[in-house]
């Protein structure tokens, strides 16, 4: 099983192609279709802090000044919108470095009077969530030290308890320094997909994939690898016996896995395939699947640069 160190994928105007990085040490984005490629463009970069690593007429690859990429997005202006409860992107959840980054974000948004859709502690991590321009869902957390992390039964154990503004605000204004962007050490932390069975779902991601199983909640799975709190969220709350992800439509495009290398690659390709899992191999460092509600992954060799992001804009 490959090592986890990031994750991308939402669900923007363009096609949105998140990536779950399991080389070490850091986390990677994902691709997205979206109908107006300026417009959410902007949003990443003016409120989310992101900055454009590569662009072309037809794509834009986003991430930290000086950090890794972190979010495709494709522009698909003639794609149609997902079928009512299908399967895709849930939100993409874009990792800060700390507490205090949370918090002048936060502070950030409270003074430019931006929309948000929800917040909440969730034991292991502060999250607040709000959606692009064309409604893909977006997250903007921190973690709490694992050390930290409650466990029950063997288990990571997670809720929804009322995020604490009054003190996330607090550190901000104690502290002084503004939100100017995201810090160079922005992450993705992870994805979150609707699908439309858990039990396929589970069968699929720790049965075949080999992820290890984290955490659960009503209609909700978390897996990881390497012992993080969830590197995948799978829930059923929108697309339980719903339509299939439709590849073509507006929103993900592919979930990336990236593996430490060519040869790691390989291996793990081999595993799949003798496990019986039809996988694509467009090019020596590129392989594709689908899960069970027809979410796209894409496993990769290696990190990739933007310009390695720009290129996949077309597969």
């Amino acid at each position: 099983m490959p090592r986890f160190c990031d994750v991308r994928r939402f669900r923007p105007c363009c096609r949105l192609e998140p990536s779950l990085p399991v080389a070490a040490g850091d986390n990677r984005g994902g691709d997205a279709h979206v109908r107006d490629l300026d417009a959410v463009t902007r949003f990443y970069e003016t409120v989310l802090g992101l900055a454009v690593q590569a662009r072309s007429d037809t794509a834009a690859v986003l991430g930290a000044d000086g950090g890794v990429p972190l979010v495709t997005l494709v522009a698909t202006p003639d794609a149609a919108a997902p079928a009512p409860r299908a399967a895709g992107l849930f939100h993409l959840a874009i990792l800060l470095p700390s507490r205090l980054d949370l918090g002048r974000w936060t502070q950030s948004m409270a003074a430019s009077r931006r929309t948000v859709q929800g917040a909440a502690d969730h034991l292991v991590s502060e999250a607040i969530y709000l959606a692009d321009p064309e409604g893909n869902g977006i997250e903007i957390y921190r973690d709490r030290p694992r050390n930290e992390w409650p466990r029950r039964d063997g288990r990571i154990e997670m809720d929804n308890a009322p995020l604490d503004f009054d003190g996330l605000l607090a550190l901000a204004r104690a502290d002084g320094t503004p939100w100017t962007g995201a810090p160079s050490r922005t992450r993705m932390g992870h994805i979150h997909l609707n699908v439309n069975d858990l039990g396929p779902t589970e069968g699929f991601y720790v049965g075949r994939l080999g992820f290890d199983a984290m955490a659960t909640m009503r209609g909700a799975l978390f897996v990881s690898a390497g012992g993080y709190h969830h590197h995948l969220g799978l829930n059923t709350w929108a697309a339980r016996n719903g339509a299939p992800r439709d590849p073509a439509a507006l929103g993900l495009r592919h979930a990336v896995i990236e593996l430490p290398d060519a040869a790691s690659l390989a291996a793990y390709v081999g595993e799949l395939e003798s496990a019986g899992l039809a996988v694509e191999r467009p090019t020596s460092d590129i392989a594709l699947l689908r899960d069970p509600s027809g979410n796209r992954l894409l496993l990769a060799a290696g990190a990739r640069s933007a310009a390695d992001h720009l290129g996949l804009a077309d597969l």
